[in-house]
């Protein structure tokens, strides 16, 4: 993956490892329930972050 950004293409991963997805991304979209909570780009995608949209109103 890191040669294909070097290369500047663009990568779509999906993943439930917190450490990769931070360490990895540019921007960040939290899916909850099969619909977009949110996006974070740059300093905001952070673990607390995207925590809180993916856990959102838990009286849903």
């Amino acid at each position: 993956m890191v040669d294909l950004l070097k290369q500047g293409k663009a990568i779509l991963m999906v993943s439930s490892d917190m450490p990769e997805v931070i360490s990895m991304s540019d921007r960040v979209i939290v899916f909850k329930k099969g619909e977009i909570a949110g996006e974070l780009t740059g300093e905001e995608i952070i673990e607390e972050n995207i925590l809180t949209l993916s856990i959102g109103d838990q009286e849903e």
